[in-house]
């Protein structure tokens, strides 16, 4: 059977297409989460999936994220492949009982006897004048639990296929959605069921001058100034982490090896940030090939502010030109 091209897709369309292709394939997928059925979540990202797969397997639950989290874990114990939407990552901190405590542990506490193949899909990230508790970015959260793999894709072809990666993953994955740019991109998105490999960083632009490493909505930001920067002469590698943890520093040192200097962009608070973990493995690891200290341009170690605030806690291209440009004249 030929596989479908579909046209402009958006991020949240490539969601919907990677969930509905695997339900098809594959009927141990499940789906449940707050309003994801009859009005197809808060965003519409699962819109059309109870109409087509049934109330058994697109589940609307109450609002309340801990049992959310606590059936997902047992429907994986027990064979399934449940995939849950928490609406907001802000709403996520009452499931992480079942994530840290028990999906996390659930191959080591058994000797391998059992695993957990769950998916927990959230909205993450500001920029859409949402309020505070709709608006974190705290990946990093769940990055340092062992056992949980953190994905955020950055595009709708990436949203696609890691999607489809992470359901067929073992082990649980996190699959953090940037909700800044759920419409802002379109791709044309082949249906063809092809994953892309977690825990894999994608270079997205070679350069020799600096390295630049972002993911999420930020790297359409660091995109954009990688093109202006190269019309200008200036070399930008580009690297999409997509895979929070674990992390692929292979690609990273080699990247760094090669231009000696390193700028990570990431929208989270600055203090113990994925950032910290990058700078610190090339700190220790990769020193005698940088030509100047690595740099991080970060959000605020604050909360986030409401929307008349928020234009000024979000990174811009304009913060990201001066950061490499500031690089690109330091040195040891």
């Amino acid at each position: 059977m030929n596989a479908e091209c579909h046209k402009d897709q958006t991020l949240l369309d490539a969601v919907n297409l990677a969930l509905h292709h695997e339900m098809k394939a594959d009927e141990r997928v499940v789906l449940l989460g707050e309003d994801i059925g009859k009005n197809g979540g808060v965003f519409r990202a699962t819109q059309g999936l109870q109409q087509a797969f049934g109330h058994q397997r697109v589940l609307d639950t109450p609002l309340a994220e801990t049992s959310i989290a606590g059936a997902a874990v047992g429907m994986a114990a027990a064979g399934l492949r449940p995939v849950a939407e928490i609406q907001f990552m802000g709403f996520i901190f009452a499931a992480m009982e079942h994530l840290v405590t028990h999906a996390a542990r659930l191959r080591n506490r058994t000797r391998g006897r059992l695993s957990c193949p769950l998916v927990v899909r959230a909205p993450f990230g500001g920029g859409i004048h949402a309020p505070e508790h709709h608006s974190e970015s705290t990946e990093a959260l769940f990055a340092h639990i062992p056992g949980l793999r953190v994905v955020v894709p950055s595009s709708p072809l990436r949203a696609y296929r890691l999607l489809l990666a992470a359901i067929r993953n073992p082990d649980p994955v996190i699959f953090l959605e940037p909700k800044r740019i759920y419409r802002t991109q379109k791709q044309d998105l082949l249906d063809d069921g092809e994953e892309l490999p977690l825990d894999t960083c994608f270079t997205l632009h070679e350069g020799s001058d600096i390295t630049v490493i972002t993911w999420g909505a930020c790297v359409q930001e660091c995109a954009r100034i990688t093109q202006t920067l190269a019309e200008k002469g200036v070399g930008v590698e580009l690297i999409d982490l997509a895979t929070i943890s674990p992390i692929d520093f292979k690609t990273i040192e080699a990247s760094v090896k090669k231009t000696g200097r390193c700028l990570i962009v990431h929208e989270a608070p600055k203090n113990c940030g994925v950032g910290a973990e990058i700078a610190a493995w090339l700190a220790e690891h990769s020193m005698q090939f940088l030509r100047a200290p690595i740099r991080r341009l970060a959000g605020f170690d604050t909360i986030m502010p409401y929307f008349r605030n928020e234009h000024h806690y979000m990174i811009t291209e304009a913060d990201v030109e001066a950061a490499i440009m500031n690089l690109l004249q330091d040195d040891f």
